[in-house]
């Protein structure tokens, strides 16, 4: 057995026993409490089931095959909702509360995953995933271990700028799966900037037709298509993930403004921009045709997409009166809320009154004044943290590192970790804040190699900041469980930055 138990973020609860492993075999099979269900198949843990028996015969190297209540399966993987708060034998449920509590029960004769929701079931199987150990002889198996956990936030995210480099499809369901794999729950998606608009929305197709060719400097650029789009958040709700989309206004604006010329002033298009300057483009209240924009492409997004949230942006307009900005996000505000969606806005927005009630306000900027978040939340904002001196992955690691900027600082693996969100903000109620999202800008990276390697290891500790409670959480044990998770990026392909501050394997062992 692993001297380390491997799981991050890290549990509530982690029993190592003094047992033999459960080793992954032929016989391996997983069981699926479903008897009782008029059609099995269709039973809500099917399937969290269905990526426990991917991910066991993938690991392996044989089917694993699913089979529902057949308790007399030798070395089964049995996956349970727990229902009425008892499990399928009758026991109490002993989960910590909230819909995300799981529990992993591994030993030489099967391996047990509960939770009372699906959404629990598939953070159960993320566990297995990395309690998996392969042995030197190829033979992988289970520590025996008991694992209970549930998250202290339920808003767990990364926002990644798709606009000033475009992600591709294939490209950002890598990304996806690194969320799932390290519990986060939310990709939030900066669709639009200045230098491009990367989603097609059918009210406004010249959007994507002039305004999404290129990214930053002149490189290739493009979109997602309706049917991409899809795709996207089928494969992100497979894996535990909501996709929060934003569509940044009224500032960072230029890619709408030259694909549609009666946004400006003058009503003329403006030129392309491929630069990463801010704050020089803005929309204008006086027009009629801003406030239409605003309804269509907004009505557009929350139609094509599920989920309570949509992001209006609002951040870094530096050519506007407070109260032209402050009409402008009420205005975008309300356009979301008309279709049933809660807004999400950056930190700007927390001077604005009067926006819909349980507005979630991003904080990204840890110098600004913190009385405005507080009295916002005294008057029922929630706030989501990103604190950029923290959460920003793009930063550079070090002063010589050849990726990222460093505006807010360099940010290594270590100031990813040691920060407490309760002390961001002092003085809020409490329950306000809502969670914790780290935060990558494209400015500087072409390729999924440049983005994964700003993501790793970083994205592994912002997790653990999320999901786990303050007393579960210590550095030195991170690095001792991260060592695994470096060798899993090496078995995936993926591009990764081995932190000084880490402790990785030989790569050449």
């Amino acid at each position: 057995m692993p001297h380390v138990v491997p799981v991050v973020p890290a549990p509530l609860v982690v029993e190592p026993a003094d047992a033999p492993p459960y080793v992954v075999s032929a016989a391996t099979t997983v069981v699926v409490a479903a008897a009782d269900a008029a059609h099995p198949a269709d039973h809500p843990a099917v399937p969290a089931a269905v990526l426990a028996a991917d991910l066991l015969g993938r690991s392996g190297g044989h089917a694993v095959p699913l089979r529902f209540d057949d308790p007399g399966v030798p070395g089964a993987v049995h996956v349970r909702l727990l229902d009425g708060g008892r499990d399928a034998d009758g026991a109490v449920d002993d989960l910590p509360a909230g819909d995300e509590a799981y529990r992993v029960v591994a030993g030489e004769h099967g391996v047990q995953l509960d939770a009372r929701t699906p959404e629990g079931l598939v953070h159960a199987v993320v566990t297995l995933r990395q309690l998996l150990h392969e042995r030197p002889d190829g033979v992988v198996e289970v520590p025996a271990v008991r694992i209970v956990d549930a998250p202290r936030y339920a808003w767990r995210g990364l926002s990644l700028d798709v606009a000033r480099h475009f992600v591709s499809v294939p490209d950002l369901k890598v990304v996806i799966g690194l969320l799932g794999h390290y519990k986060l729950n939310v990709l939030h998606l900066h669709l639009t900037d200045d230098q491009a608009w990367r989603l097609d929305l059918p009210s406004r197709p010249e959007l994507v037709r002039r305004s999404s060719a290129h990214s930053v400097g002149g490189d290739p650029g493009g979109h997602y298509t309706a049917a991409d789009w899809a795709e996207i958040l089928t494969y992100a709700h497979a894996r535990g993930v909501r996709v929060v989309p934003e569509i940044d206004v009224p500032g960072h604006v230029n890619a709408a403004q030259h694909a549609y010329g009666e946004l400006t002033p003058g009503g003329e298009p403006t030129e392309e921009y491929l630069g990463i300057e801010v704050g020089f483009s803005r929309l204008h209240d006086d027009l009629p045709a801003t406030h239409a924009f605003l309804a269509d492409v907004f009505g557009d997004l929350a139609r094509m997409t599920p989920g309570p949230y949509v992001h209006v942006g609002g951040d870094e307009v530096l050519t506007m009166a407070p109260d032209e900005y402050a009409r402008l996000v009420r205005a975008a505000a309300h356009a979301v809320a008309a279709h049933g969606k809660s807004v999400v806005a950056w930190q700007e927005a927390a001077h604005v009154p009067g926006l819909p009630p349980g507005t979630v306000v991003q904080l990204w900027d840890d110098r600004a004044d913190p009385a405005p978040f507080v009295a916002a939340a005294h008057a029922g904002a929630r706030l989501l943290l990103s604190p950029g001196s923290r959460v920003y992955l793009d930063m550079k690691y070090d002063a010589d590192f050849p990726l990222g900027l460093e505006w807010a600082g360099h940010v290594e693996l270590r100031d990813a970790y040691a920060w407490e969100p309760a002390d961001v903000l002092p003085g809020l109620p409490e329950g306000a804040v809502v969670g914790v999202e780290a935060a990558v800008w494209t400015e500087t990276l072409r390729t999924l190699d440049d983005l994964t390697t700003m993501l790793l290891p970083r994205l592994a500790a912002v997790a653990e900041v999320a999901w786990s409670v303050p007393e579960r959480r210590d550095w030195a044990d991170l690095t001792r469980r991260l060592t695994a998770h470096g060798a899993y990026w090496d078995r995936l392909g993926l591009a990764w930055y081995r932190s000084p501050q880490g402790v990785w394997d030989d790569p050449a062992s």
